[in-house]
């Protein structure tokens, strides 16, 4: 049996206020559009961030159990073949292990907490 790694979502405050209320991450924007909640390993979220979200202030970083989601999870191929954690499905925060705010530095880069493989 494999053991599927802590994931992560970087999400605006704004859009987690409303999943705290009912409970239920049905993702971002470009989650929508594409029909997968987008997630990444702890070897990728930070160029995730660089990528996607550069400069943006009012981030979380939300972790994660990547256990029980069963094969609605799949890992693909995307950026440089990389394999990436997609939920085909909504994210019930019962599944989430913790939450911390992403504050920018004085160069307009992210500051992460120490992350869990």
């Amino acid at each position: 049996m494999s053991v599927t790694p802590t994931l992560y979502k970087i999400v605006t405050e704004a859009l987690w206020q409303e999943a705290r209320q009912t409970g239920i991450f049905n993702g971002a924007g470009i989650d929508l559009k594409d029909g997968f909640i987008h997630l990444s390993t702890a070897a990728q979220v930070k160029q995730t961030a660089a990528l996607h979200f550069a400069g943006q202030s009012g981030l979380l970083l939300v972790a994660i159990d990547g256990n029980g989601f069963g094969d609605r999870l799949i890992f693909e191929p995307s950026r440089g073949g990389d394999l990436f954690p997609h939920l085909y499905a909504e994210l019930p925060l019962t599944a989430v292990l913790w939450e911390a705010a992403l504050p920018l530095d004085d160069s307009g880069a992210h500051i992460f907490p120490e992350l869990a493989p």
